[in-house]
């Protein structure tokens, strides 16, 4: 699973548990073997966030109806869903 199906660390611990409930306590036998499967990691994802430079540069580059949106956006640090659905009657 960990090197052909790509899946997370919980979605591997599920088959593994149920050989060990398997042999503990359908078949009563204690498990010989140990099972050494490859493992699955996968490194956290750190967003990508932009500096105050970078929105500097970047701000004067959009259409000025747009801009309005990504500053309300980039100073209170709401969502997109969530700056779309503003009311006038919220400011």
């Amino acid at each position: 699973m960990a090197l052909e199906g790509n899946v997370a660390a919980s979605t591997q611990n599920q088959p593994l548990n149920a050989l060990v409930f398997l042999y503990k306590h359908v078949l009563k036998k204690p498990l010989e073997a140990r099972i050494d499967a490859a493992r699955s990691t996968k490194e956290p994802r750190v967003p990508a966030v932009l500096t105050r430079e970078e929105v500097a540069k970047m701000l004067p580059l959009i259409d000025v109806t747009a801009r309005l949106v990504v500053r309300v956006l980039y100073g209170s640090g709401l969502r997109i869903t969530e700056a779309v659905c503003l009311r006038v009657t919220h400011v």
